[in-house]
């Protein structure tokens, strides 16, 4: 693995934690080039919803691929094209009453985030954004600028401004009322918050921790949007594409953004590709104005639109990832009971599950006993408190159940010890 040190920067993250040379995958499996198995709840990130090199997702891209199809587009009209807005049109934004314009913004959430920050101040003639505690958005300036993390904005090496933060959701563990602080700020001459062009939220936080919002509060938070005249952006990068259950991560609470960001899973195959979502009286700007080379990648367009043929016709695999996402609350709470002393907390929705230990050291301890068992996960929050999975919703009961099995085995090793 020599050359990995030798040559490839020091800012590589993931490989530290999982120092072996991957070869194969298929559904919930990565192998590595021993031929090793590991069970994958990771899922590149929430890239690969529907698992690695899903076979009817891989054929779609074959076929399109051994015909000379075109694959680089910018922003040209062609058949993969036109055939992904259609199915987005008819499986996902009209099934659910939702009149958005798409811009392709570029090939990452990052992009998408970069995309919908740009035109929110552009509507409106503001700068200021209001984002909250623990969130992620992104490494480009703009999408940082509204980042939580401290170790990520510092990276950054210059002033990141423009950008308010305000209390998440539990933030003050109930403590207060919802919106207290950001309610006195906007409805008080005196107290110095520039107006917002937008505030920017997750329904639920994946790298600040498996925070879940709840229903009420982001009912809450539309509402005082819509009453001050901000535009209400919501993060669905990760969360997004059934990860909660529900394709997107608000229909829950029953709202509607001005403007929804997605990216990773919405390829359906791990393949780069990013969308921003915006009410059609937003769309406004000029031809070119916000642009970018790989806006038209056509094997994306099409394993995307596959994927919304297969997964999105019915409600099959939303229910499915709601049951499998109980199962695993199930097996969380029962962990949270069995290790009091511990004070562990089971968090998230779907099938963005997190176990919170009290210091980052557990948790990381945690995931490397479960990498030792054949197991694959990773850890967020602040501090990596947060023990965090994020498996495929396709993976089989069984699978679930093996892993899970490994996570009370790995979480046992490590907490019998301490």
């Amino acid at each position: 693995m020599s050359i990995f040190s030798e040559l490839e920067s020091e800012v590589r993250s993931y490989s530290r934690n999982w120092p072996v040379v991957f070869d194969r995958a298929q559904g919930s499996w990565m192998y590595d080039e021993d031929g090793k198995a590991y069970l994958d709840f990771f899922a590149g990130a929430g890239a690969l919803n529907y698992g690695h090199n899903n076979p009817q997702l891989k054929k779609a891209l074959i076929d399109y691929l051994s015909e000379d199809r075109v694959v680089h587009s910018l922003d040209m009209f062609t058949t993969a094209r036109r055939d992904f807005l259609e199915t987005l049109q008819s499986h996902i934004l009209e099934p659910r009453d939702l009149d958005y314009k798409v811009i392709f913004p570029g090939p990452g959430g990052t992009n998408a985030v970069e995309a919908a920050l740009k035109l929110a101040r552009k509507v409106t003639g503001r700068e200021s954004v209001i984002n909250f505690t623990n969130a992620f958005h992104g490494m480009t300036l703009g999408a940082l600028s509204v980042t939580g993390n401290s170790m990520k904005r510092g990276g950054a090496g210059i002033p990141l401004v423009h950008a308010t933060p305000m209390p998440y959701d539990d933030y003050f563990a109930g403590e207060y009322p919802d919106f207290l602080y950001f309610e006195r700020l906007l409805n008080d001459l005196g107290s110095g918050l520039n107006e917002p062009a937008a505030v920017i939220v997750e329904a639920v936080q994946g790298e600040g921790g498996i925070n879940a919002a709840r229903a009420d509060w982001l009912r809450g938070l539309a509402k005082l949007c819509k009453e001050h005249g901000i535009l209400l952006i919501l993060d669905d990068i990760q969360m997004g594409c059934g990860r909660t259950g529900d394709f997107f991560s608000f229909e829950e609470a029953g709202i509607v953004p001005d403007i929804v960001c997605l990216s990773k899973s919405i390829s359906g195959y791990g393949l780069p590709m990013a969308l921003t979502l915006v009410r059609k009286e937003l769309d406004i700007w000029e031809p070119g104005e916000h642009n970018g080379t790989f806006r038209g990648i056509s094997p994306a367009f099409v394993t995307a639109a596959e994927a919304m043929r297969i997964y999105w016709s019915d409600d099959a695999l939303a229910q499915s990832t709601k049951a499998k996402g109980e199962q695993v609350a199930s097996r969380f709470t029962a962990l949270v009971n069995a290790y009091p002393e511990a004070k562990l907390t089971a968090k998230g929705r779907g099938l963005a599950r997190g176990l919170q230990f009290a210091s980052g050291e557990l948790a990381g301890k945690v995931c490397a006993e479960a990498f030792s068992r054949g197991m694959l996960m990773e850890t967020s929050g602040p501090d990596g408190e947060v023990m965090k999975i994020l498996p495929a919703l396709t993976i089989t009961t069984a699978e679930l159940e093996q892993g899970l099995a490994i996570i009370d085995e790995s979480v046992a090793a490590v907490l019998s010890s301490h």
